[in-house]
């Protein structure tokens, strides 16, 4: 299909700029893992791809969870008894840990202080903090905020409520000419933090319209969700659909300026493992491939032993292992461009090998056949071979009816890119034949 040529925007770094401009759309909303946040942020998507929105009422079981009561806010402030706002949600709403319960009340520093949360190290950073599952509440400052407040009463207010409600997610389903299925999933319950996690939000919305109206092998279903309950919600909702996914990415933290970390699924060589692989390799950005382990996002729950489903994690940065994670640094300045589009580019490589990957048989399989009367080789011999040579030889080689295009691109070093133009030009010059599926 080559998705990268046929749907070759003019400008890249253009692309890069929209990739950003929609992530600051959706920024300033304070999303939750249940509310009105995420489905503002979903009717946001909605009005690129047709999502399908889905609501789950709380108390539904799901495997040993429960959807929790749904949570709002409206206001939420840390008021000096002169009437001044030291602490003011509608600044950033990372200042209320989220899922806080309401809260109005007089108190005394020394009362409050165990329910101020600070990072020391970067004491300018507000850092973002949550009580889900347990009902409790909270204020995220800065430490040199915290340093600065008084000894002395405070009127404190969370307008915040807990109701039985419903988790909410968003689904876009691309049918291919198979029923067999790709998912790209991706948390959408962080409140204002770029990188963790609107950059997944935006490249995985622009990738699925990248998808649409093309003729393609696989179907393709992007999941926008709550952090781990809304993915073990969709699987304990959805076995039957789950039984039809052959290949997945997670999509978290691709949009900083570090370089690529793909998490392996747990099979760890399963295709996807190999097509990201592969792209990585070759996609001229600094790449780290990681074994799979049972902590991170939402591919633990797709990986988890009684679905073992082939699914990765694709990133730049890994969570946890930049100082801005997870703190108001998180923000529209971390998330670069030029990096938003080449993680797309990268998502959009991994989809020509899914659909592109298949395998030839030679023509005739003794010896060599003379390329250079079929213009396939150089006129002047005696200087070494170009990668585009290189290509057509190691896929005429190793074109016996067994070996994928993506096992010659892995085995010759070359990009499956490479291969697959190779294999599509010796099969117009009568020398490969495809073999059927």
């Amino acid at each position: 299909m080559s998705l990268l040529r046929k749907c070759q925007p003019a400008s890249w770094a253009g692309l890069g700029q929209s990739l950003q401009q929609f992530a600051g759309e959706l920024y300033p909303i304070c999303r939750s893992i249940t509310g009105d946040g995420i489905r503002r942020s979903l009717e946001v998507i909605r009005k690129r791809i047709q999502l399908q929105i889905h609501e789950i009422p709380s108390g539904t079981s799901v495997f040993d969870w429960t959807v929790p009561k749904e949570w709002n806010i409206r206001d939420a402030w840390i008021r000096s008894l002169d009437g001044v706002k030291v602490v003011d949600f509608q600044r950033c709403n990372l200042h209320v840990v989220n899922y806080s319960a309401p809260v109005n009340r007089r108190m005394r520093l020394e009362d409050l202080r165990p329910h101020l949360f600070t990072v020391p190290e970067y004491p300018d950073w507000i850092p973002y903090r949550t009580s889900y599952y347990e009902e409790n509440w909270g204020f995220c400052m800065s430490h040199n905020q915290m340093l600065s407040l008084s000894d002395q009463e405070y009127e404190v207010r969370i307008d915040s409520i807990l109701t039985e409600g419903s988790l909410s997610y968003g689904e876009y389903y691309v049918k291919g000419r198979s029923d067999d299925e790709v998912l790209f999933s991706c948390h959408a319950c962080y409140p204002s933090l770029a990188n963790d996690n609107l950059s997944g939000l935006s490249v995985a919305t622009y990738l699925a319209q990248l998808l649409s109206g093309h003729d393609l092998k696989y179907s393709y279903r992007f999941l926008f969700i709550p952090g781990t309950i809304g993915a073990i919600t969709w699987l304990a909702q959805n076995r039957h659909i789950a039984a039809r996914i052959r290949h997945g990415l997670v999509l978290t933290c691709v949009g900083d300026a570090g370089g690529f970390h793909y998490k392996k699924s747990r099979r760890g060589d399963s295709f996807i493992d190999r097509a990201a692989a592969q792209v990585l390799r070759h996609c001229g950005e600094a790449y780290e491939i990681l074994d799979f382990s049972p902590y991170g996002y939402d591919e633990r729950q797709y990986c988890s032993p009684g679905f073992n489903l082939p699914v990765g994690c694709l990133m730049r940065s890994v969570w946890g292992t930049f100082p801005e994670y997870h703190t108001s640094a998180d923000n529209l300045d971390f998330i670069k461009p030029d990096k938003l589009a080449g993680s797309l580019r990268v998502c959009a490589a991994i989809v020509d090998i899914l659909e592109d990957n298949r395998s030839y048989c030679r023509q005739n399989p003794y010896c060599e056949p003379q390329l250079g009367r079929r213009g396939l080789y150089r006129a002047t011999g005696g200087g070494s071979i170009g990668n585009e040579i290189s290509a057509r030889l190691w896929t005429l080689n190793l074109s016996d009816g067994e070996h994928s295009l993506l096992d010659i691109a892995e085995r010759s070093g070359e990009s499956f890119a490479s291969i697959c133009d190779a294999a599509d030009l010796l099969e117009k010059s009568g020398l490969l034949t495809e073999t059927p599926a």
